[in-house]
């Protein structure tokens, strides 16, 4: 069993390296899912699947290991595309972002963008080319070089090296493209509280600096999940994603056209994955969800809702901005601990010919870690 591509290598390999007569070849279809049902209708014979790139990094070798038990295959190991394309170029594999976009969207790249940054990636086909270069040109990145890289490691293997905005030959698959990313795009920090402008929203969004005061509080973790409740523009739940690849998040939104929003912002930054969004209110909305390591609540806070968060086993962080919701967590420190903290920020701003201090409604921050 192969992709088409690969069996067609087969095919026409030197008769000293031919299949033995009378085997038969699999193509494996579209989409990849379908072929695990396929490959376990032959338990009980000898067969090969062949695949390109580095199976078990960001390939087919994890899905196939998963899906049967460890008796029922062996891994015969190639050179990895990765290492193959390194080697090529003399790059240092261990300071290269490698990344799969073979069966992923080219945001998959946006958290990974800025200049000097040295990427590899893997793509569904050669047109693919001119989508990523396009993606590049689209997020302001138009002097990266690109590093296309043709039947790597094979007879037909070919190297073309181009700027994203000069891209114009037809590129054959299986193709990786190694990118120098470079130009006047911007970047994502790698520090919490990315900038407002970040995050489309209707001005209902938790600020910078509270934001990265929040991030803090709610100490994202690997493999981590967190509840969002009372999304707004979902810089909170974005933002725990952005931290590390592993981490995963509900927002809870009750207006739909915010939740379309946030929606619109996760897959911008190539989170959209690792996102669910839920249009409902809190608490109603919380029956059936996931269980959190971690809630934020920056919206819809009541005394019910608390109750509710509190029966669970998670570390709590809720900001709250009125007089009512001061007073709410102001007797939640008081029963069961925690942090109660203030933030109150001013910015300068024009005072007549001069300049003063404007101050922000300030935050009251409740955090408790159960």
């Amino acid at each position: 069993m192969a992709p088409q591509r690969h069996l067609d290598l087969v095919v026409n390999a030197p008769l000293t390296t031919s299949v033995p007569a009378g085997t038969n070849l699999i193509p494996w279809p579209v989409p990849f899912a379908d072929g695990i049902a396929t490959l376990a209708s032959l338990r009980g014979q000898r067969v090969v699947v062949l695949a390109s790139g580095d199976p078990f990094w960001f390939g087919a070798g994890s899905v196939i290991a998963r899906s049967f038990s460890a008796g029922e295959w062996t891994a015969l190991p190639g050179p990895s595309c990765f290492s193959l394309a390194a080697a090529r170029l003399g790059w240092a594999l261990e300071k290269t972002t490698c990344l799969g976009l073979h069966a992923a969207p080219m945001a998959r790249l946006r958290r990974h963008l800025t200049p000097g940054t040295q990427l590899i990636v893997t793509l569904r086909d050669g047109e693919a080319v001119s989508e990523l270069a396009n993606y590049l040109v689209a997020q302001g990145f138009n002097d990266s070089a690109l590093h296309v890289m043709e039947h790597l490691g094979g007879p037909q293997d070919r190297l073309t090296t181009c700027r994203v905005d000069a891209v114009a030959d037809t590129f054959e698959h299986p193709v990786c493209v190694a990118v120098e990313v470079a130009g006047r795009g911007t970047s994502l920090t790698v520090a919490t509280g990315q900038k407002d402008d970040t995050f489309q929203n209707d001005g209902q969004i938790t600020k910078r600096p509270v934001r990265a005061i929040t991030l803090s509080t709610l100490a994202p973790k690997p493999d981590e999940h967190l509840w969002d409740i009372g999304g707004g523009s979902g810089s909170i739940a974005l933002e725990w994603l952005l931290t590390h690849p592993t981490t995963t998040a509900t927002t809870i939104e009750p207006r739909a056209d915010r939740a379309a929003r946030i929606r619109t912002n996760a897959v911008e930054l190539g989170v959209e994955h690792r996102l669910d969004v839920v249009e409902g209110a809190a608490p109603n909305a919380l029956d059936g969800l996931r269980m959190p390591d971690a809630i934020f609540v920056g919206g819809g806070l009541s005394q019910h809702l608390l109750d509710k968060v509190l029966t669970l086993n998670a570390r709590l962080v809720v900001n709250a901005v009125t007089l009512e919701g001061e007073a709410l967590l102001t007797a939640a420190q008081a029963e069961h601990g925690g942090e109660l903290m203030r933030i109150a920020l001013s910015h300068a701003s024009p005072l007549g010919p001069k300049r003063g201090w404007a101050s922000a409604y300030p935050i009251v921050q409740w955090s408790l870690e159960r």
